[in-house]
């Protein structure tokens, strides 16, 4: 058997401090890693990075999975973090899916 997660990390450790662990976090924390695999968000002056829909779709499905596993279990705000959070994502998805399929017909 491993040893347990120690309650404490030394802060020295970490770059910024880490907000604490809670339900809105873990959806905001997947909410990002879908809008960054849609290339949505990029840093600095970068080029703007290309989606990859087969990561984001999952991103996405886990998101919904959390939904569904969570039901009768959430406060009213968290219900609507998650709900409206995948709503704008499964949007966005549409919306990229749709942007490569005329750049890949405009390349035709």
């Amino acid at each position: 058997m491993s040893d347990p997660i120690p309650d404490e990390i030394p802060q020295e450790d970490f770059p910024i401090p880490l907000p604490p662990a809670s339900f809105t976090f873990l959806v905001l924390s997947l909410r990002t890693q879908a809008e960054l695999q849609l290339g949505l968000l990029h840093y600095g002056e970068e080029e703007k990075p290309e989606p990859n829909l087969p990561l984001a779709r999952h991103s996405i499905d886990l998101l919904a999975v959390l939904l569904e596993k969570t039901k009768g279990n959430l406060t009213m705000e968290e219900h609507r973090l998650l709900e409206n959070s995948l709503t704008e994502l499964r949007f966005r998805f549409v919306q990229v899916s749709d942007d490569i399929a005329k750049a890949a017909a405009q390349k035709a």
